[in-house]
């Protein structure tokens, strides 16, 4: 894929020029990552400025978490947890702010308030209306791989061939993208590392991720705090490992970096400050 600038509104996204960070920030009570350390506003947005400050370049805001066997929460409670802080952060800071979910009229409020991109883990199938209102509104809008959905993701997923099966998938639902009125430029692709994958297949994803990419769309990865990382390094080193540990932080950072190498135009991560200089230093050498 040859690089190019999408730009929309008041913001610009440069693919493929360099490994942009997109920062992760959860509003929500239970996530896996970071229990709901940031579910308060206030926090919520001190937190997002300190992405922005260690160099994101998009801010990814979800309300409803998706680790496995979460359960969904209303598209009320759901507003009223992004809402805020969307409003909040998108008067201090100068990047587009994401929108994290798969409700069209979470976008919908989210847009309203200042986001400027939609990041659908379903890829525009759960709510018939979010393709269409990300057409209308001309916004970037990420389509991801799930199998099955965050309440059965990770009991027994199969795949026949996982990179093919995904790359078909993925290649589906960008032509349905673009046939509901979002711009080719516009769309970005996600493997969905960790979304009803086994470890093996997220290992396969990363290490055959040129074939993802040879869609010609740009590729988002998000292997960040994902639980393969420390199942492969407690199968590795026959010790468990936490996965708040620094092995389990390490691994992120080698994941991260073989995206990278690999090409991925995003990095989707809660460590910001960590992964900055990782992805600055591969372009470095592969703009060299």
């Amino acid at each position: 894929m040859a690089p190019y600038t999408y730009s929309w509104g008041r913001f610009a996204l440069e693919f493929g020029r360099k490994t942009l960070v997109m920062g992760i920030l959860n509003t929500t009570p239970d996530s896996f990552s970071d229990g709901g350390r940031f579910f308060s506003l206030d926090a919520a947005i001190a937190h997002g400025q300190s992405l922005v400050d260690h160099g994101a370049d998009i801010l990814d805001i979800g309300g409803e978490s998706t680790r496995p066997f979460s359960m969904p929460v209303s598209v009320e409670e759901e507003i009223a947890r992004v809402v805020p802080v969307i409003e909040g952060l998108s008067k201090k800071i100068n990047i587009p702010i994401s929108i994290d979910t798969h409700k069209a009229a979470v976008a919908e409020a989210a847009l309203d308030a200042g986001a400027a991109m939609i990041n659908d883990i379903s890829a525009l199938e759960k709510d018939p209306d979010m393709a269409v209102l990300a057409g209308k509104r001309k916004v970037p809008v990420v389509l991801m791989h799930m199998q099955g959905t965050p309440e059965t993701m990770q009991i027994a997923p199969r795949y026949t061939d996982v990179v093919e099966e995904i790359r078909d998938y993925l290649a589906q639902r960008a032509e349905y993208a673009v046939q509901s009125g979002v711009s080719r430029d516009a769309v970005i692709i996600d493997p969905g590392i960790g979304f009803g994958k086994t470890v093996n297949d997220n290992l396969l994803l990363i290490k055959h991720l040129e074939k993802i990419k040879a869609l010609g769309f740009p590729v988002l990865m998000g292997p960040s705090r994902k639980s393969f990382i420390q199942k492969k390094l407690s199968a590795i080193t026959g010790r468990e490992i936490n996965a708040a540990s620094r092995e389990a932080e390490l691994g992120t950072l080698a994941a991260v970096a073989v995206s990278a190498i690999h090409h991925a135009q995003i990095v989707r991560v809660h460590d910001v400050a960590d992964v900055k200089p990782v992805v600055q230093m591969i372009d470095a050498i592969q703009n060299a």
